[in-house]
């Protein structure tokens, strides 16, 4: 018999081993917990087993999912959303139950045709129906943020339907064991249990907002992290503890406690520290899940297994397309919402424990279903990653529909050229669009949130709905004819999707990416980008110089220490604040850049920069960019080639005099 402290570093292994193998596979990681569990699990290599210790334990992972769940169940949100999670979300859950209601009926009355007996009660057939129901909210919406497909036509209806399953999971937690009593009884259990739920609920939300906000706001005040950390724990499971101790379940408690959070200014605060503890125990709960499944099922009822497998992910997926056709979404839409939506979810595990331990789903049938749901949660991602295809064979007229919308794109982009491609018009994106308009340089912005574009197309701003991550989109903006490519919003995965699309089709295209900080900057470098601008940097420099203001240093200084900081950092920057502004052309005195792309039949051609004394008459070299689009700092050595760039700084007739020099050799 293992310790406790090899049970838990076993774990700890199991789920770092999971989670590191699925990341390298660019899988989600909840896969990896689940594989995890199936390995050292009591039907594997046999290292661990699944004791009430760790089921407890475990358990607290489910309560912090909720409690996270609940965070996000603001009224606000919900009012926005309605028609998606109580139309669609709704529609979904409901007809998946009765359908699986439905479905045993009539394999009751065909096995009694025959002479046989099916033993699967109704109540039964409810709780995997139930079970069936759910999706799993954690690894579609993991994979739907790195496709940034959250603000797309079919990302916004499978959130709808998450949210509502997520919701759906709160009466579902008190009428499945009320399903385990008498069903002569069942009346009798089921009325006092709602009664009772909506009791507890009704005052816990009634003034539960205004004492939490006051005893969150008190504890604030005393300025301590251990503290604010502490009574946020006990908060969670105080509730959790309230609603067991009414007949309930631990996770509603911490729903409730999480949508009292909800409607509080320390939301994001709670949902930061929070995280951790949510993660590592929820990684908890999936290995323990995993640790369920037995290889001998899969062996020996295989058959049944493979379709328990399949006809729920056909049948569920061809029910959420048709109510998502239904609910206004097009055919190519409907089958991407459906898809996303096929597999098992991580609540269907916890349901079907439910009605397990309360007697109402035969043992029998345990092992196989689970076997079901981890099989269809690893399929999941494959048919993400393969919708659109699929989407494209059995919906003609999706393929129409992308068409036009490339045609609109190519149909404002057509005429422009030497323009700037703007990927997302966030504030940072606008701010951007503002200044090229002031300075009379076209562009053409790309953005997937459909309000968003639609007011500024009604604004006259030249945004278009697409998504700068896929080379059509990218094309269709006239990347090839574009001088440059920004990438406004900050979310590094999507960044290196647009720089690998840059090098591959358009390398003379320089492309300027936005970070929050510099933690992928040598990634986002070696990728391609000409230019990274972390936001931290920029604020700091704001900041120091704010600060060195007040302090009495004089603004001359000032401007002169944060534009030395910004030479430092930025490259292609170096030289350009020793001058005003260049539409003042009758000043000659004023420092500016140039650009000098050196032509095929150029002078330059062929030489190194040291042999082109391009460095006469003051004139500085800010920077190299080869015609491949790769960037290099100035160097003597370097051979030049045509179509090689290179960013002069200088007074207006030194830089003219080097420019005829790399061009015609005067």
């Amino acid at each position: 018999m293992a310790s406790t402290l090899e049970l838990v570093l076993l774990y700890l292994a199991a789920a770092i081993a999971g989670v590191v193998g699925f990341r390298m596979l660019r899988l989600p990681p909840v896969l990896g917990y689940l594989v995890a569990g199936v390995i050292i699990g009591p039907n594997a290599l046999q290292l661990a087993h699944d004791t009430a210790g760790v089921r407890a334990l475990a358990e607290f992972g489910v309560v912090f999912l909720m409690f996270v769940i609940g965070l996000e169940f603001n009224l606000p949100k919900l009012r926005a959303m309605r028609t998606l999670v109580f139309g669609l979300g709704a529609s979904q859950v409901v007809l998946t139950i009765v359908g699986a209601m439905g479905g045993n009926l009539a394999l009751t009355w065909l096995f009694a045709l025959f002479g046989r007996h099916w033993d699967l009660s109704w109540q039964a057939a409810a709780v995997l129906g139930s079970a069936m129901a759910m999706s799993s909210t954690a690894l579609v919406v993991k994979l739907m943020a790195e496709r940034l497909e959250l603000e797309s036509e079919h990302g916004r209806r499978v959130m709808g339907v998450l949210l509502f399953q997520d919701l759906a999971v709160v009466p579902l937690l008190v009428i499945i064991p009320a399903l385990g009593g008498d069903t002569k009884d069942l009346l009798k259990t089921l009325v006092p249990a709602v009664i009772k739920a909506v009791v507890v609920l009704a005052v816990l939300l009634s003034g539960g907002q205004k004492v939490m906000k006051w005893f969150l706001t008190a504890i604030s005040r005393r300025k301590s992290d251990e503290l604010f950390m502490l009574s946020l724990l006990g908060v969670t499971l105080g509730l959790a503890a309230v609603t067991e101790l009414a007949g309930l379940s631990l996770a509603l408690g911490a729903f409730v406690a999480g949508m009292l959070i909800a409607e509080t200014e320390y939301k994001h605060q709670v949902e930061t520290d929070i995280r951790p503890f949510h993660d590592v125990l929820l990684g908890l709960f999936f290995i323990t899940i995993g640790m369920k499944l037995d290889w001998h099922t899969l062996a020996d009822e295989w058959g049944l297994v493979i379709v328990l497998t399949t006809l729920p992910i056909l049948v569920k997926a061809g029910l959420v397309a048709g109510l998502a056709r239904i609910f206004g979404g097009a055919p190519g839409v409907a089958l991407r919402t459906g898809l996303y939506l096929a597999q098992a979810g991580e609540f269907g595990f916890v349901l079907l424990t439910l009605g397990t331990d309360n007697q109402v789903l035969p043992e029998r049938w345990v092992a196989p279903v689970l076997a079901s749901m981890v099989l269809s949660m690893l399929a999941s991602p494959f048919l993400i990653l393969y919708a659109n295809r699929i989407v494209m064979k059995l919906a003609s007229s999706d393929w129409l529909m992308q068409s036009v919308a490339l045609t609109s794109i190519a149909k404002r982009a057509i005429t422009t050229e030497k323009h700037v491609i703007i990927c997302g018009y966030g504030r940072s994106g606008q701010n951007l669009a503002r200044m090229l308009e002031v300075e009379r340089i076209p562009f053409m912005a790309l953005d997937l949130d459909p309000d968003r574009v639609r007011q500024a197309a009604a604004a006259g701003q030249n945004v278009v709905f697409g998504d700068a991550a896929r080379l059509s989109s990218l094309m269709a903006a006239g990347l090839a004819r574009a001088s440059a490519v920004v990438c406004s919003y900050h979310d590094t995965p999507s960044a290196l999707k647009v720089l690998h699309l840059v090098q591959t089709h358009a390398p003379r295209v320089p492309v300027i990416v936005r970070t929050i900080d510099d933690t992928d900057l040598e990634a986002l470098k070696a990728a391609g980008a000409t230019e990274v601008v972390p936001e931290a940097i920029e604020g700091s420099l704001m900041l120091a110089s704010h600060a060195l203001a007040l302090v009495g240093v004089p603004m001359r200084r000032v401007i002169r220490l944060a534009r030395d900081a910004r030479e430092a950092r930025y490259g292609l920057l170096r030289g350009f604040f020793h001058g005003a502004d260049d539409d003042e052309a009758g000043d000659q005195q004023q420092a500016r850049l140039a650009s000098v792309t050196i032509p095929a039949n150029g002078a330059a051609a062929g030489r190194t920069l040291g042999e082109t004394g391009v460095d006469a008459d003051g004139v500085h070299v800010v920077s190299l960019r080869l015609s491949n689009g790769r960037v290099l700092p100035p160097n003597p050595d370097q051979r030049l080639a045509a179509g090689d760039t290179l960013v002069l700084a200088g007074m207006p007739d030194p830089l003219q005099a080097a420019e005829e020099r790399l061009t015609t050799g005067a």
